[in-house]
């Protein structure tokens, strides 16, 4: 029998009776769309996050979406954000005519670099392609904004980035889709930045059992802004709107799902940090292997665990043969992407990210998973390497 990679089956056979419950209250009720459940996730979700404001969407991009649009970004913007990441996070700058502007990662956190973010700032500012790598026609571009996103769960360096930030007059824009859960010096992700992002797409630490997603902020005009924004621009009056918007509502349903999942989600951030830290314990006696960085001060929400080996194509053989899934996130940075070729980069304008993409692989990883299996994972490593 394979493993799961992610073992959503064993969550819901022990939150089975209070999801079915939460989801045929809404069927009672009848109120599918922003019903009465919506209200109390969104409240739950600030208290956990530790932010006045949190609003409930369609998914994470949208999330990423209206945080963009609430600040305005559009043509001749230049939004500073990593290449290894999801398409997500860089596609909804360019739906808004702006333009990203990548930045390499950090080789020990895989997490956007500060030094590299404050050249290619510098480099837009000044038109000079010779500071950092740039895209086609970055002389043009006004900087703007900044999306860190905290890759595989792990926070970015947010004190180095809003310093960064204040000093050039840029937001900060959380991209937490991975990290939801995870704490960076006693902070929860949802409260770093400006604004943030997440999203409760099944596979993340916080899913739901379809997209879904949520946007944070202490700033109560922007979150009023963003509430507008999510319902096509709504002002006071249903047929008289304010501006233009998107139709990103999370569905209620969603969030009687949700509930439940919230109400353990501490509980197996531990479990995921079991986890990890077995991972870790047993892998870190084999040769070759690079592991993520958890900063001091910092803890994981383990979206993935993920490692870096050269001898990957080996072991991820050997662990198909013995039934156990891995996957590669990420196998192509954006920068190099085809939706993003007139952007004008070339596959080592960003060499830690294309030496992650060639060399990174991701485990099983969940808080149902057991040491037996991490154990058989390992296993099965060490013996492809022996």
């Amino acid at each position: 029998m394979t493993m799961p990679f992610i073992d959503l089956k064993a969550q819901f056979r022990e939150l089975e009776t209070d999801i079915r419950a939460r989801m045929d209250a809404v069927l009672a009720h009848g109120q599918y769309v922003m019903g009465p459940e919506i209200k109390e996730l969104e409240e739950k979700l600030a208290a956990f996050a530790g932010v006045k404001n949190a609003i409930a969407c369609s998914s994470g991009t949208d999330a990423l979406l209206l945080a963009l649009m609430a600040h305005g970004v559009g043509p001749g913007d230049a939004i500073f954000t990593t290449p290894f990441t999801f398409i997500a996070t860089a596609e909804v700058i360019s739906l808004l005519g702006a333009t990203p502007v990548y930045v390499d990662v950090d080789p020990e956190t895989f997490n956007i670099d500060p030094e590299a973010l404050r050249l290619a700032i510098r480099a837009v500012k000044m038109g000079d392609a010779g500071k950092y790598p740039l895209p086609t026609g970055a002389g043009k571009l006004t900087p703007k904004g900044i999306i860190p996103v905290d890759i595989f769960g792990v926070p970015a360096d947010y004190d180095s980035i809003m310093e960064l930030a204040d000093r050039h007059g840029l937001f900060v824009l959380q991209d937490a889709a991975q990290s939801f859960g995870s704490q960076y010096n006693g902070v929860r992700a949802g409260a770093l930045g400006h604004v943030s992002a997440t999203s409760f797409f099944p596979a993340k630490p916080l899913g739901c059992y379809g997209d879904g997603g949520a946007v944070f902020t202490d700033d109560d005009e922007m979150a009023q802004l963003m509430r507008s924004l999510m319902v096509h621009g709504m002002g006071t009056h249903k047929y008289d709107n304010d501006r233009i918007g998107i139709n990103g509502r999370l569905d209620t349903l969603q969030a009687a799902v949700l509930l439940p999942k919230l109400s353990v989600f501490a509980a197996e951030l531990d479990q995921r940090q079991r986890v990890a830290d077995r991972y870790s314990m047993l892998l870190s006696k084999l040769a070759g292997f690079t592991f993520q960085k958890v900063p001091e001060g910092c803890r994981s929400a383990w979206a993935q665990y993920s490692i870096v080996h050269e001898r990957r194509e080996e072991i991820q053989t050997a662990l198909q043969e013995a039934g156990i899934p891995s996957v590669v996130y990420y196998p192509k940075p954006l920068h190099i992407q085809t939706a993003f070729a007139d952007l004008g980069y070339t596959a080592e304008d960003m060499p830690v990210s294309m030496h992650l993409a060639r060399n990174i692989f991701s485990l099983p990883m969940h808080p149902y998973m057991s040491d037996e299996q991490v154990d058989e994972v390992c296993g099965v490593i060490a013996e492809a390497l022996a």
